[in-house]
């Protein structure tokens, strides 16, 4: 099973049970659930921030959430008892019963986990591996694979892998994680063998444009998602010194019981949550409208489109929700497109990374904003009876909104047009909930169809203030509503 759905599972699971992913790391909420947007997408995070923000023990703390695999025992690269012959390393390839020869071992989730150190000297031997030179003087062949050690991301395999400071590696050796990302597997030409490995990898360092020493290669760039880790807020960070201060601790860990790990089904990993054709189309028009945006140089391509609408699907999935909406496109978009925009080089602060990335949170906002200007759903309304309707809505709150929505003649002419578009868009690659929801909405959970009322009215509701039949005032603080970027705002 992938090492993405074994995170994927520990991630839903503690959603489910209301646990805290990361107990060790204090505050920062808004990090900690864009890494687990990244995650719960099957994506690799690239942290970026000053010294001592706690990257390290962040990436760290992901093998908590690991669960115990087998292992032959020995297996440099961690190779499962139970994987045909094609797959195994060399070593255990050679054995006529691996699992005779060498026995089986269980590998716990904290020591998965391989960590390159990022520096001038870091090479395509600490990467990838060496040649054992004691074989080579027994006979072997230097082209025979068995006289290759794997190290960094042979040893992160079926586990995370952490490359601290990532531009601080040569260019030229960075671009070897390329394949690695994107075909799964490390390519070793000299020895003509391709491994495949399952990896996470967590990458920190500066994004490009900021002052580091070796530029991080676009398409490298472009499978990250990039996330700043800012320092916590004085109280947290109050808190963290008095716990983290030196004192005397009893040392001796308490034995506990392995337990083996019940791999989880394919139905327990699948997606139930839906994205709305509104939500969709918003996405989508959010990244194009990028292409032609006057505060970028580096627009972003297709992938980031599905990255944006991945990381929407991990936000609801996130807060036990079941139908995506406004707030949880841009949170989507957010995480998808900063490591795959460039602002103009004249709004790029060279002296503050994190100033930078807000600058392009705020480009992303002001994209979902130029989407939801051009949105049309073709529907005419009495403006001044939405406005009305909507008014009395907002001031008596929106739970229940299925019940209060049929007090609003216009507004609930205004949903059901909204909703009845859906069955002119229906598509094959949506999901079985989706096409169902589209197709049947009335037969919904009640649960269901008041989230996709809400994230329906909280569209028409930025529609009407984009058209001026209600003012700011009125929608701000009820739902989410993406704010466009004036002159001499960056």
């Amino acid at each position: 099973m992938p090492m993405v759905y074994h995170l994927r599972h520990a991630i839903l699971d503690k959603v489910k049970k209301r646990e805290d992913h990361f107990p060790e790391i204090q505050g920062r909420q808004e990090v900690k659930k864009d890494v687990l947007r990244a995650l719960l997408s099957g994506s690799h995070p690239y942290l970026v921030s000053e010294e001592g923000t706690g990257k390290t023990r962040l990436a760290k703390s992901l093998t908590k959430l690991l669960p115990p695999i087998p292992v032959i025992k020995g297996c440099p690269y961690n190779d499962d008892p139970w994987w045909p012959k094609s797959l195994l390393c060399p070593r255990c390839r050679m054995s006529q019963d691996p699992q005779e020869e060498y026995g089986i071992e269980l590998l716990p989730g904290e020591r998965r986990f391989s960590r390159i150190q990022g520096n001038e000297y870091t090479n395509e031997a600490k990467l990838l591996g060496i040649k054992d030179i004691q074989a080579i003087a027994h006979g072997k062949s230097p082209s025979d694979p068995q006289v290759f050690s794997g190290t960094g991301v042979f040893k992160a395999n079926r586990g995370v892998l952490f490359v601290d400071e990532l531009p601080a590696i040569r260019t030229k050796v960075q671009v070897l994680l390329h394949p690695i990302l994107e075909e799964k597997k490390a390519v070793l030409e000299e020895y003509n063998w391709g491994y495949p490995l399952d990896l996470v990898l967590i990458a920190t360092g500066n994004p490009q444009g900021f002052a580091h020493i070796n530029e991080v290669p676009r398409p490298l760039l472009d499978r990250l998602e990039l996330i700043y880790v800012d320092l916590p807020e004085e109280e947290v960070e109050k808190d963290i010194i008095l716990r983290e201060k030196f004192s005397i601790r009893d040392s001796r860990a308490a034995n506990k019981e392995q337990k083996l790990w019940t791999y989880p089904t394919p139905k327990e990993l699948e997606r139930r949550v839906i994205a709305p054709w509104w939500t969709l189309d918003l996405i989508n028009a959010a990244v194009r409208h990028s292409r032609i945006c006057r505060w970028l140089e580096k627009r972003a391509s297709i992938r980031g489109t599905i990255k944006a609408l991945d990381h929407t699907y991990a936000s609801v999935e996130l807060e036990s929700r079941d139908v995506a909406n406004l707030k949880d496109a841009y949170d989507g978009l957010r995480l998808a497109l900063r490591s795959r925009l460039g602002l103009r080089s004249d709004l790029v602060d060279l002296d503050s990374p994190k100033k930078t990335l807000e600058k392009i949170d705020r480009v992303v906002e002001d994209l979902l904003w130029n989407a939801v200007e051009n949105f049309d759903f073709n529907y005419e309304a009495d403006k001044e009876a939405v406005a009305n309707e909507l008014t009395s809505l907002f001031s008596a709150g929106l739970d229940n909104l299925t019940l209060k929505l049929r007090e609003c003649e216009e507004l609930s002419r205004a949903l059901e047009q909204i909703k009845n578009m859906a069955k002119d868009r229906m598509n094959p690659n949506l999901s079985d909930a989706e096409r169902h929801l589209y197709a049947y909405p009335e037969k919904a959970s009640c649960k269901v169809q008041e989230e996709y009322s809400l994230s329906a009215l909280e569209t028409i509701a930025n529609v009407a203030w984009h058209r001026g039949v209600i003012n700011e005032g009125l929608v701000e603080g009820r739902v989410f509503l993406p704010k466009r970027i004036k002159t001499g705002d960056l």
